[in-house]
Formats: structure tokens, C-alpha cells, sequence
């Protein structure tokens, strides 16, 4: 079997990253962890592939960032060109260039990074999400590749540099606020539990409802794949109990919501109060302004940038866990129910 720069990382017991950065002569590394790596690569026998910053000696600080992959949906959400100027305004800050790095799958994603990392200039990743059996995760930790995500780790939490809200105690608070009003059939929309974040706000949620006695509605939690899935929806909105309130896990899932809640002769916040996540752009052009909670997406991109860029210069650094604070953004969306 090949040897592998994980091999190589164990047996000097330093990073996979560390090892992919003693192989470019990075003069960030101290002499003695060179050595130290060097001689595990030559015990193992392992020969490091050249890239075109190691022939040509010349480098370009750059920090890649990628979006979940996706025909459309991400390109959508203000959500991440809001995480993405706060990488910005950090990178600008100590002079390195942030790169875009998208696909409408995980194939042209991989071949992307393939491509910068070829070039020999890619100094780190940062993971605008974070899901389940992540290809481009993988790739990452094969190829010692230093990464950032926004989001909880699901693959070596313990090594992840992560950037995070407390999704869970969020989904809990919003669900806490509905229950505040009144409501008692809430129901919960959101995108796949794939997605880490929507996973954690959906257990929130759950919790909540628990704590306050209420059942847990099978019929009143909604997973999907695509917003615009107008007949899983409208099933919802015709329920016989039908919910009063409704927790959705992004503002786009809100007025996707609203949208049914219309053709279906309902109105928000009269006949379904709704408070969303991310107080985007979305959440005060909606025909009502949503009650929504701001995840602070500028300084979760900020942090991811500024994270990344000091295990960079200071690679003996150990893995961080950042957690940013989270507020509700009271709006016009909900309503107190004057019956039970």
C-alpha cells in the first residue's frame, strides 16, 4: 500500500498540514519540526509531489474559499456574500487574497482545489458549511491540506479549526420564543440533516418542545432537499391540527413558506407566526418583515479568516473551536395567539 502524508504525519506526530508545508519549504516551519518530518518521510520513504511554488520558489499568500456545492442554491443565499466580506475584509487586512472556489458538484469542486493546490500558492481552505461524508473534506486531510469550517467537524473534530454558532441552544431559543407567545403546534423547516447547522437547529427545536411538555410531531417536521417544494408544504399548511408557528432554518425557507401560506389563503403572522435564521437581506423585503435570529455571518467569516491565517504563520498552533454569539431580530413575522 502507498505510503500517505497522513503516514508521514503520524509517525513525526505533527499534522497532516504541517507535513504538506515542510514539503513546500515553508519558512513558517521551525528547523527542528523540518527535521523531524523529513526524517519520518525518509523512513517511510515517502516522496512529496512537487508543485509549481516549490520549482519556481515564488508564492502568492491565497486563501481558498469554497461553497457548498450546488447548481444554484448557494449562489442564491446572502448568507455566505456576507461570511465571504468578512474573510475579505481580514485577508485585505494582512495582505493575503481570498479565492472563490465553487461547483455545481463535489467532482468539479475537487478538481478546482486540485488546481490550486497544483500551483503551489493555496496557503489554506475555508469551508463556507459543514455536512456528513464530506468528499472535499476528505481530499483535505489526505492531502495535508491546513482547512477552516464554518460549521461543526464531523470528520477529526479534535483537529478541525471550526467556526461555529451554538446551532442547538439557537434552535432552542427560537422554538422557546414561539412557546413565549402562546403557540403549542410548532412545527420545524429546514434543509437536509446532512447540513451539520440545520441538524443542530431541528435538535434545538426538539428539545424545546420537550422541555415545555409539548409532543414531538413527526407530521410537523419538514426536511427538504429543495425549498420550492410547494406540496410537502402545502401538506403542512392542511394538517387537520394544523401548526400556529413554524421554526425555518434559513430566511429563504421562510418566504418559500409565506409563498405557500398565500396560495393557500393564509396569512403570517395572523394564522402562522414565523420566525427564521440568518437576518438576511430577505428577511425585511418579505410583505411582512421576518422575526429572525442573526447568526452574525460577517464575523463568522472574519474569524474563519483570521483563524486560518495565524495557523498558517504559527503552524505549532493547536486546533480552535470558535463559538459566535447569536440574537433574535424581533420583527413583525410572529404574533401572541389569543387562543389556545
Amino acid at each position: 500500500m502507498a505510503v500517505t502524508i497522513k503516514d508521514v504525519a503520524a509517525l513525526a506526530g505533527v499534522s497532516p498540514s504541517t507535513v504538506s508545508r515542510v514539503c513546500n519549504d515553508n519558512p513558517a516551519i521551525s528547523r527542528k519540526t523540518k527535521e523531524k518530518v523529513r526524517r519520518a518521510m525518509a523512513e517511510l520513504r515517502y516522496e512529496a509531489p512537487l508543485t509549481a511554488g516549490t520549482q519556481s520558489g515564488q508564492r502568492l499568500r491565497l486563501i481558498g474559499t469554497v461553497l457548498p456545492p450546488s447548481l444554484r442554491a448557494a449562489y442564491e443565499n446572502p448568507l455566505y456574500l456576507e461570511i465571504l466580506r468578512g474573510i475579505s475584509q481580514f485577508c485585505n487586512q494582512r495582505q493575503y487574497a481570498a479565492a472563490l472556489v465553487t461547483g455545481q458538484d463535489e467532482d468539479e469542486v475537487l478538481r478546482s482545489l486540485r488546481a490550486a493546490r497544483q500551483s503551489g500558492q493555496l496557503e489554506g481552505i475555508i469551508l463556507l458549511y459543514s455536512k456528513t461524508g464530506d468528499a472535499i473534506v476528505e481530499y483535505l486531510c489526505e492531502t495535508g491540506t491546513l482547512y477552516v469550517v464554518i460549521g461543526k467537524a464531523d470528520q477529526l473534530p479534535g483537529q478541525t479549526i471550526c467556526i461555529d454558532n451554538d446551532n442547538l441552544l439557537a434552535g432552542r431559543e427560537a422554538t422557546d420564543y414561539l412557546w413565549s407567545l402562546g403557540h403549542r403546534r410548532i412545527a420545524y423547516l429546514g434543509c437536509g440533516s446532512a447540513y451539520l447547522y440545520s441538524a443542530d437547529r431541528k435538535s434545538g427545536y426538539q428539545l424545546s418542545l420537550l422541555q415545555h411538555g409539548l409532543p414531538v410531531r413527526p407530521e410537523y417536521c419538514l426536511e427538504l432537499e429543495e425549498r420550492e417544494d410547494s406540496g410537502a408544504l402545502r401538506a403542512l399548511l392542511e394538517l387537520e391540527e394544523r401548526p400556529t408557528a413554524a421554526v425555518v432554518s434559513d430566511d429563504l425557507y421562510a418566504v418559500a413558506l409565506e409563498r405557500t401560506c398565500m396560495q393557500a389563503g393564509l396569512s403570517v403572522p395572523k394564522d402562522l407566526s414565523i420566525i427564521s435564521f440568518n437576518n438576511s437581506p430577505f428577511a425585511q423585503i418579505t410583505s411582512f418583515q421576518l422575526t429572525t435570529v442573526d447568526i452574525n455571518s460577517f464575523q463568522l467569516g472574519f474569524e474563519a479568516a483570521s483563524q486560518l491565517i495565524n495557523h498558517v504563520e504559527n503552524p505549532d498552533l493547536l486546533a480552535t473551536k470558535i463559538i459566535v454569539p447569536h440574537r433574535i431580530v424581533e420583527r413583525s413575522s410572529c404574533q401572541r395567539m389569543t387562543a389556545i
